[in-house]
């Protein structure tokens, strides 16, 4: 059985695959971009908890990242719709189907990329705060 914030990382992946770009988790930029756009969730820190004692909870906002890449000549619509299905895809569960007390995306920070011999890329990382709790720090 996995641990609550694995469950809560691989509920937030099967949000994203629901998208009509390619969505990854844990993997590296691969030398092809999809032309739908590519995401690749990155798992984060869940930083430092804060802890109840009665009953004994460790209360984390766990931040992951997304990061988004399009690449083509109308790189800044593809990215904006791109960002904006995330956005809804987010806003549709705010609690992953009851697994976490409350997601919510920072705002992007784009850049564009040049690539030798290929069209550019925009790409962006988009933080994610998951809000959850878990009775163990390590389950």
């Amino acid at each position: 059985m996995p641990t609550p914030r694995e469950a809560i990382l691989a509920a937030l992946h099967a949000r994203l695959s629901a998208l009509p770009a390619t969505a990854l988790r844990g993997e590296v930029l691969p030398e092809r971009v999809p032309a739908e756009g590519l995401l690749i969730l990155r798992d984060g820190e869940p930083g430092e908890a804060e802890v109840t004692l009665s009953p004994l909870a460790y209360h984390y906002q766990h931040r992951a990242e997304i990061e988004a890449v399009v690449q083509g000549t109308d790189r800044d619509s593809a990215f904006d719709a791109l960002t904006a299905s995330i956005g809804t895809a987010l806003a549709a569960d705010r609690t992953l189907g009851g697994l976490c007390d409350w997601v919510e995306a920072e705002a992007p920070r784009p850049v564009d990329l040049a690539v030798e011999g290929a069209a550019s890329l925009k790409a962006a990382v988009i933080p994610v705060v998951l809000h959850y709790s878990t009775a163990d720090p390590l389950g």
